[in-house]
């Protein structure tokens, strides 16, 4: 089993990636996004509502176990994250492993 955060890093270095709540719906809606992770403790009704978009859509969520802070931090961003949207995962394996 590989680390998350690993993976993270590589997306964010060498795939394409969408940060931001609505760029993110976005990126659902229009069926660019492949993955989607959420950082612990977001917002419930936007976390519920992207989780429902997610499995209409049938694109996998990856739970971060960090908060928002710490995922925008990973993401090197001075401010906090709570989701991000994978559109390509570059050299990562991210989206064909499974993390706990």
């Amino acid at each position: 089993m590989s680390d998350l955060n690993n993976d993270l890093r590589l997306v964010i270095d060498t795939g394409k990636y969408t940060l931001g709540n609505r760029e993110v719906v976005r990126s659902i809606t229009e069926s660019t996004a492949k993955a989607i992770v959420l950082a612990s403790k977001g917002k419930k009704s936007i976390v519920e509502d992207i989780l429902h978009m997610c499995k209409v859509a049938d694109i996998r969520v990856i739970s971060y176990n960090g908060n928002s802070i710490e995922l925008g931090a990973l993401c090197g961003k001075p401010y906090a994250v709570n989701v991000l949207a994978i559109n390509e995962p570059g050299n990562s394996n991210i989206l064909k492993e499974e993390y706990v």
